[in-house]
């Protein structure tokens, strides 16, 4: 369903109820409970005198909040219920009868939780959600425009045999082509080595006010994540897919023109595994594969002490930074779309933290504060400002691209994540997404994962730390972001925004509303 369809056919009493106690600041769990309540009431006196009014839109539209707080209201009942009756049998020596119903209440406090967790998660996001409304900035030759790729030839893992990464399953012929065809679509060109000039040329025309390409000489730092891995062993897990690396290397070298000693791919936080580093160095030698550890053919990470520091102090800050970044005059961010506990996704922004000097023991690592939108909805900093505005990360960045292949509702783990929002066909995603505008390319897969994962853990507010990037000049939260701390704030990052559905998929520059984001759907035939 549609959030802020199904939101505007509530009666208007119900919606002007929730703006109201929206605008007081009511945890959004709470105003879920009221709505709920209210849609249940107002259902029976529809529905009792008549009966065939159910079949109505309007209360079809209540009738699934209805349904999940009845189920809600039964299950807390009947576990109170339970554990009561198992306390008196056991005062009554009866144990057998008081171990059913502890399990009955045991039971019955686990539909609770789960019935509270995806009904709460889903219809807060029609609360919150709302489409069309362009925020910040847009970037790019072409402002706000985010090129999606499509290529369905590419993935063919059947989730069982074999490891989703190799070569027997993923085309590289095919993938070649999915990156090509997204950065004709980006920068509308017709051929990659003009698709680069262009972006090189509008990357030092705006950053270094020199009407240039990419220059001899110069460096490109390509930023992958592995955040998967403990040594160099190949994972099962998903990771940067070495089928798209070698795409990406291939087309800066021989289309861009890019020596290999002057290009450096790296994940400084974690282990370039052997299924991308066996794959690409035996086509390019002589390319820097930069990780944490080094050995076995890898360069061991330096960091520059100091290099990064963040708008704000909290425990647990890293302030090395990769000094291959710190040198580089480019970078390129290859990120992957996965679901993320505590922020509902990690997608570029979250992709530059592995530039720092964390340890590579995930468990050791602290996000501290800022790396979590707030529960309730409260406006607070947020990280991502600062990596995405960083002088030698986010300013630095000439491509941000999104793998979104074999994307993952969680975090870790085996891909298993198949799609059913058209055009997948239930199949793997096969989609790369690509734009020069860091904000927006992160909110179009931002509705992506919210249309296909409103349930994962944590998509609640999982745009506020857009809505901060989108407006640093002048942020919700009331931060000044200075990630130099040298007393330049920062300016607007990019746009952000809400497609207007899941099915149309269309932003404001689409729908020539607004300024706002352009999402250009190109699928791979030949």
């Amino acid at each position: 369903m549609i959030p802020e369809e199904r939101f505007q056919k509530l009666p208007g009493w119900i919606k002007r109820t929730v703006i109201f106690l929206m605008k007081i600041s009511v945890p959004a769990r709470v105003v879920y409970i009221v709505v709920s309540v209210l849609a249940t009431i107002w259902f029976l006196i529809r529905v009792v005198p008549k009966p065939s009014r159910a079949t109505y839109p309007c209360l079809q539209v209540v009738a699934p909040m209805m349904s999940g707080f009845v189920i809600w209201l039964l299950a807390i009942s009947g576990a109170a219920f339970a554990f009561k009756k198992a306390k008196y049998k056991l005062f009554e020596a009866k144990y057998l009868a008081a171990i059913l119903f502890l399990i009955l209440g045991i039971a019955s406090t686990t539909v609770f939780i789960a019935n509270s967790a995806k009904e709460s998660q889903a219809e807060n996001l029609k609360i919150w959600y709302k489409p069309n409304i362009p925020l910040g900035v847009a970037k790019g030759m072409n402002p706000g425009r985010v090129a999606w790729g499509h290529n369905p030839k590419i993935a063919t893992w059947d989730g069982t045999t074999g490891f989703w990464w190799e070569d027997r399953f993923n085309n590289q012929a095919e993938t070649d082509k999915l990156l090509s065809q997204t950065l004709f679509s980006l920068t509308n060109m017709k051929n990659e080595k003009k698709s680069w000039d262009a972006l090189f040329h509008f990357f030092n025309k705006v950053n270094k006010k020199a009407d240039a390409g990419y220059k001899s000489g110069e460096k490109v730092a390509i930023k992958i994540n592995q955040n998967n891995t403990d040594s160099h062993q190949s994972s099962a897990e998903i990771n940067a897919n070495p089928t798209l690396i070698l795409s990406l290397l291939k087309s800066l070298v021989n289309e861009a023109g890019i020596a290999q000693e002057n290009i450096t791919l790296a994940d400084p936080s974690r282990f370039i595994t052997n299924n991308i580093y066996d794959k690409c160095h035996s086509v390019y030698p002589n390319i820097h594969y930069i990780d944490h550890n080094g050995g076995d053919g890898r360069e061991k990470a330096a960091f520059t002490d100091h290099g990064f520091v963040y708008s704000t102090d909290f425990k647990g800050m890293t302030s090395g930074l990769a000094t291959c970044f710190a040198e580089a005059n480019y970078v390129i961010n290859l990120a992957i779309m996965k679901g993320h506990v505590s922020q509902g996704v990690t997608l570029c922004a979250k992709n530059f933290f592995g530039c720092t000097n964390i340890e590579t023991d995930w468990r050791k690592n602290s996000h501290g504060s800022g790396f979590s939108q707030s529960r309730e909805g409260k406006r607070q900093y947020s990280v991502y400002p600062d990596f995405m505005g960083h002088k030698d990360l986010g300013a630095k960045t000439v491509l941000f691209l999104i793998d979104g292949i074999y994307s993952n509702k969680a975090l870790n783990g085996i891909p298993n994540t198949k799609w059913t929002l058209a055009p997948f066909k239930n199949e793997w995603m096969g989609s790369l997404f690509a734009s020069q505008d860091g904000v927006a390319v992160e909110s179009v897969v931002l509705d992506f994962a919210l249309a296909a994962w409103p349930d994962a853990p944590d998509m609640m507010y999982s745009d506020h730390a857009m809505e901060e990037m989108a407006l640093a000049n002048n942020p919700p939260s009331g931060t000044v972001y200075d990630p130099e701390r040298d007393g330049t704030r920062l300016a607007s990052l990019g746009v952000t925004e809400h497609w207007n559905n899941p099915i149309d998929k269309k932003y404001s520059r689409n729908l020539k509303t607004g300024n706002g984001i352009e999402l250009v759907y190109s699928l791979v035939k030949k």
